[in-house]
């Protein structure tokens, strides 16, 4: 039974690991593509969006075949949305830079690497669940505390926004900035439940 328990345990923290390797490798074309936005960039990050989704259709096959967890399933299920859902704004934001026609800013770019940290983060502590749970702890407060420095960027580049807002032109561009920087800041907001749940199942099992 023991080695049935932790057969199982590596098979969920394993997936959730290649979720989190799958939306860091997003991150780091997201950040590419608002450096040089190019079509072979949002290729790539397209197709990564798709294979986390397929990760985690499999995770969730996995829960739904598996009697016994070794986490809380729901704490399972609420770590794995919470990363996919980082790589979903991820490549929201690189959808709507497409169909607004903009010019990805500073703020972006800032925002953009903060949380390709804070994916990081959040991917080191993963790894370190079974064997140093502390330690993952530690990394899940270190994504926490990127994700409030995206916040910080994200109200500098709001309050950059309203700066010249003399013609209708300017405001257009406004709205669509606005736009991209709200699906940013949403992928912050699930890097953070990521870290909280990552966070819960430390203390549940330690």
């Amino acid at each position: 039974m023991f080695k049935i328990f932790k057969k199982r345990r590596n098979v969920f923290i394993n997936l959730i690991h290649e979720q989190a390797s799958i939306t860091l490798e997003g991150m780091d074309f997201l950040k590419a593509y608002l450096l040089d936005p190019n079509p072979e960039l949002a290729s790539k990050l397209t197709a990564k969006e798709k294979e986390a989704d397929e990760s985690r259709r499999i995770l969730i096959d996995e829960l739904n075949r598996t009697f016994i967890t070794p986490f809380d399933r729901e704490d399972i299920f609420a770590l794995s949305r919470a990363v996919d859902d980082v790589l979903d704004y991820a490549y929201s934001t690189m959808i709507e830079i497409e169909i607004f026609k903009i010019h990805p800013t500073n703020y972006m770019v800032r925002i953009c690497s903060l949380l390709r940290d804070a994916t990081f983060e959040i991917l080191k502590g993963v790894e370190r669940l079974q064997d140093h749970p502390g330690v993952a702890a530690e990394h899940a407060q270190r994504a926490k505390a990127l994700e409030n420095k995206v916040e910080d960027v994200y109200r500098e580049a709001l309050a950059a926004m309203f700066v010249e807002t003399d013609d209708v032109k300017q405001l257009v561009l406004m709205l669509k900035l606005r736009e991209v920087y709200r699906h940013l800041s949403n992928a912050a907001d699930r890097g953070d439940e990521a870290a909280n749940a990552l966070a819960d199942i430390v203390v549940k099992t330690t």
